[in-house]
C-alpha cells in the first residue's frame, strides 16, 4: 500500500511541477515595461477567486521574460502571476503579485495578498539583482466589468 501512495504521489509531483515554469526578467527589460506606469496608469480590474474582487491593477497584458535557456518569452498576465525580488546584500526575495506592482522613482512597490489588500511593500529597485516571474497556480481569473 505505501508503495502504490508513494507512485501516486510521484506521479502527481511530476505532473504538477513543470507547470510551474519559472522566467527572468532582465532590470532593463523590467525598467523598460514600467516605464509611464504609475498609481494614474492603473485599471480596474475585477477577479474571481479571491477575498475582494476588484483592484486597480498595472495595464501591462504581455510579460517580455527569458525562459531557463535563454530564449525570449512573452507571458500572458493573469491576477495569478507573481513576481519575485531578489535584492540587497543579503539576497532578501520579496514575492508580489505582478499585475500589483509598479516602479516609482527607484521604489518597486507591490501588493503581496489578494485578501488583504493593505498588505504593500516598497524595496529599492538599485539594490535587486534578479527579477524572476511564475503562474502561482492560483485559481485566480479577471473577469469582465
Amino acid at each position: 500500500m505505501k508503495r502504490n501512495t508513494f507512485i501516486i504521489l510521484f506521479i502527481i509531483g511530476v505532473w504538477i511541477l513543470p507547470s510551474c515554469k519559472t522566467y527572468l526578467i532582465p532590470l532593463e527589460s523590467f525598467e523598460h515595461q514600467f516605464a509611464g506606469i504609475d498609481s494614474t496608469s492603473l485599471k480596474e480590474v475585477r477577479i474571481e477567486g479571491a477575498a475582494y474582487d476588484t483592484y486597480l491593477a498595472n495595464p501591462i497584458n504581455k510579460i517580455d521574460c527569458i525562459d531557463k535557456q535563454g530564449n525570449a518569452f512573452q507571458l500572458d498576465n493573469s491576477p495569478a502571476i507573481e513576481i519575485r525580488f531578489t535584492y540587497g546584500e543579503k539576497n532578501k526575495r520579496t514575492i508580489f503579485y505582478f499585475d500589483r506592482v509598479i516602479k516609482q522613482d527607484t521604489l518597486i512597490i507591490g501588493g503581496q495578498s489578494r485578501f488583504i489588500p493593505s498588505l504593500i511593500k516598497a524595496i529599492p529597485f538599485n539594490s535587486v539583482s534578479k527579477i524572476e516571474v511564475q503562474n502561482g497556480g492560483k485559481n485566480f481569473k479577471y473577469v469582465e466589468n
